[in-house]
């Protein structure tokens, strides 16, 4: 006890002294100054932008709403400081309930809340000094149906790039599908969802994204994200012998060629290539060509090949044929 009476005696003196008593009159003149400064600051008249939340009610069970209004509005009002201070501070401001009812039209779908009724909501929770100078939001009408659906299969949208050597051999959507509920002139047009724009490169493994799907005005998909799962695969060059063959003859003509079968090179994935059979190509000789333009040799036309093999080339451009009749 002795030696904290000691201390305080000794802070007492400390503080006392002449100079650190300046010290404390320059404190109390301080903080006076900032007291006032601070009262005329407030008593000024200042403009500051609020956010109101903003919810429908009333929506009756058997109504799907596809397009929602905005959920926050803000609103620019006009007032002394210590006014607009106390909107920041308390909770003064109360969420708006719009009335599903009073705005809908059954016969349209369609439902809008004009500003004038907002700013009439948002009024009755000011201050009487307080005035409002604009209300800014995104969307203050909404879109409704009684339950009309269908389901859409759901399509990539944006830049995807393997990396070099590698190609995309599949998109996994997951699920494929979606229920679209709209308008029934709008559902009657809509034959896919696309997802939002993604930019992929440069992947070499396996890639899982979550990601929403592209929206439309007047619209709700359910879900409104997919998974997506994006499989690369290596890139590999490969080569058969196909079969050559003779089309546009007439019945009972023979068109043989030497040699009959041609090496086709081509590149495609790894994985896919044990998939791969000489018959999936169509290697081919035009006897209409063969006619229009005589010649020692034919020329081969590759008809067709299989889905996901890329880069094709015959190893030869001609070969040589026999008319049999």
């Amino acid at each position: 006890m002795l030696k904290f009476g000691e201390y305080i005696k000794f802070i007492r003196g400390f503080l006392f002294i002449g100079l650190n008593k300046e010290f404390l009159i320059f404190l109390f003149f301080l903080a006076v100054s900032g007291t006032f400064w601070l009262l005329m600051t407030l008593n000024e008249t200042y403009e500051k932008e609020l956010p109101v939340v903003v919810r429908l009610a009333g929506v009756p069970q058997n109504v799907v709403v596809t397009t929602e209004m905005s959920d926050t509005v803000y609103v620019n009002v006009k007032d002394k400081g210590f006014m607009l201070l106390s909107y920041t501070t308390s909770n003064k401001l109360h969420p708006v309930t719009i009335n599903f009812g009073a705005y809908a039209n059954k016969q349209t779908g369609h439902g809008q809340v004009p500003v004038a009724d907002l700013q009439r909501f948002v009024r009755q929770q000011l201050y009487a000094s307080t005035a409002i100078t604009s209300i800014k939001a995104d969307r203050l009408d909404f879109f409704f149906n009684y339950g009309r659906n269908k389901e859409v299969r759901v399509r990539l949208a944006g830049n995807i790039i393997p990396s070099e050597n590698y190609y995309l051999s599949h998109v996994q959507f997951s699920p494929e599908k979606v229920t679209v509920y709209s308008s029934k002139s709008k559902l009657d047009s809509i034959e896919s969802v696309m997802t939002e724009y993604l930019n992929i490169i440069n992947f070499d493994d396996t890639v899982v994204k979550v990601v929403k799907l592209k929206p439309m005005l007047g619209v709700k998909f359910v879900p409104d994200k997919v998974k997506i799962t994006l499989y690369p695969d290596v890139l590999t060059e490969e080569s058969l012998e196909v079969p050559i063959t003779a089309i546009n003859k007439p019945d009972g003509m023979v068109i043989r060629t030497f040699p009959q079968r041609v090496k086709v090179r081509f590149t495609v994935g790894a994985s896919m290539y044990r998939y791969i059979n000489p018959t999936d190509f169509h290697v081919v000789v035009d006897y209409r060509e063969i006619v229009a333009r005589p010649s020692d040799k034919c020329t081969l036309i590759l008809q067709s090949k299989p889905r996901g093999v890329n880069n094709v080339q015959l190893e030869m451009q001609q070969v040589d044929y026999l008319i049999e009749q």
